[in-house]
């Protein structure tokens, strides 16, 4: 397991529970059929010192997680909702949720090593704008509206750096 991976677990487990950040993530997904793994990479590549993506690195980002996600996290996914709410499946509920998990933690295994190295003198208000910048060139102007509590959850971990 690379130290860029491990970072990136632990910034996407901590960033996701902050109040606010995964309801918003779910529309995203949802209502916008973005890649939720994706926005949290960028704006760990950003909070984290790594700077700006550009439009080629977020489609080599893209580009590596899609099939993972169409041919493994999709369809968990799918199954994962469709056991919802069906009385005596609830055990085997908690368990598709935990093998989602699994899958989406080896797709970020797959997105981990596309990051550069973080650049240590990146101030804090400089890591937050670039996440910020990278989270709105993934998202596009019609879903940023959505994307208003992962922003301010990245101003809070950029002041907190």
């Amino acid at each position: 397991m690379s130290e860029a991976f491990d970072q990136f677990w632990r910034f996407a487990l901590g960033f996701y529970a902050e109040p606010g950040v995964a309801p918003a993530c779910l529309e995203l997904q949802d209502r916008h059929g973005k890649d939720v793994l994706i926005a949290l990479f960028a704006c760990w590549i950003g909070i984290s010192g790594r700077g700006r993506l550009d439009a080629a690195a977020l489609a080599a980002a893209e580009a590596a997680a899609r099939p993972w996600r169409s041919q493994v996290v999709e369809p968990l996914r799918r199954t994962r909702h469709a056991l919802k709410g069906i009385a005596g499946a609830e055990k085997l509920y908690a368990r598709m949720k935990s093998v989602e998990l699994e899958a989406e933690r080896i797709a970020m295994e797959r997105l981990a090593p596309l990051a550069s190295a973080p650049v240590a003198s990146a101030a804090p208000a400089e890591r937050g704008a670039a996440a910020r910048a990278n989270l709105a060139l993934y998202l596009g102007p019609e879903a940023v509206a959505a994307a208003t509590p992962v922003i301010a959850a990245l101003d809070a971990a950029a002041a907190a750096s």
